[in-house]
């Protein structure tokens, strides 16, 4: 199984650096779309829709809710608009940790088959936007490389805390191996890595990466968990079987989905670029 997962770790990651640095924004666009569409027929099934029919659709809906939402904002070049669209983004994520915390009795609200199908608009769109935004920007290829890694970070650092110091559990009924300490691990490990990050490129003030780092390591805990509560609500352990050794690219992206859009609205609003 390590071999496995090691081996498709690193594929995934040859193919992502591969089509960020040698795609133009258009094409990585296009790139991150085809993953999201995969991740999108995984939350159909999550969602309790079993034939591939009503996958398929539910795939051509959120595709169209995606081009709908790119047309709305001009393809990035309406900012007031794209911030309004993350910042509506960022209010569902704060009622997703709402319905973490309540959970299982949250799942009376979230629990039907259409309000999962319209989670998965929520979690999905925006960060396909985010990632569009971002690396249509100067430098955006590191731009996306660095919310990336400030995820990697979180969650490793997350991981190693959790087990040297984790007494305090995050959310039980969710998922019992997170714990309070470490989240903290990771929102600290993820703050040196950008300010290791800051020493290389010198992207900006040490305010305003702080302001950037902390709610993006942060929001993908909630990710991670948001999906973990509708795969235990399911009865299932991972999203797919796409990714030997790893699960479904939910598995893999859960963290990220959430945290694209917060990085993006504090980036728009810190105004620094690398």
């Amino acid at each position: 199984m390590l071999k496995e997962r090691v081996i498709t770790a690193s594929i995934l990651a040859i193919g992502f650096l591969a089509a960020l640095f040698l795609l133009s924004w258009m094409y990585f666009s296009a790139f991150m779309g085809a993953v999201l569409i995969v991740a999108v027929w995984e939350w159909a099934g999550l969602s309790a829709l079993s034939s591939n029919l009503a996958r398929g659709g539910y795939a051509c809906l959120a595709v169209a809710v995606a081009v709908a939402s790119g047309w709305y904002c001009a393809w990035g070049e309406d900012v007031e608009k794209l911030r309004l669209v993350f910042i509506a983004s960022c209010t569902w994520w704060a009622l997703a940790l709402l319905w973490i915390q309540s959970f299982p009795s949250s799942s009376v609200i979230w629990g039907s088959i259409p309000v999962r199908l319209l989670m998965g608009v929520c979690v999905l769109v925006p960060a396909w936007l985010g990632f569009a935004y971002l690396r249509r920007e100067p430098s955006g290829a590191w731009l996306v490389l660095f919310v990336v890694l400030i995820v990697a970070a979180a969650d490793i650092g997350a991981y190693f805390s959790g087990r040297a110091f984790g007494k305090r559990k995050l959310a039980p009924k969710v998922s019992p191996g997170k714990s309070w300490e470490g989240v903290v691990g990771g929102a600290i490990f993820a703050t040196i890595f950008a300010f290791s990050f800051n020493a290389i490129f010198d992207v900006g003030g040490w305010q305003s990466l702080l302001i950037v780092a902390i709610p993006t390591a942060l929001v993908s805990v909630v990710g991670d968990l948001l999906e973990s509560m509708v795969k235990r609500h399911r009865g299932v352990k991972d999203s797919g079987r796409i990714l030997p050794g790893h699960g479904g690219i939910l598995d893999r992206v859960d963290g990220l989905v959430a945290a694209i859009p917060v990085f993006t609205l504090a980036f728009m609003s810190c105004n620094w670029q690398i």
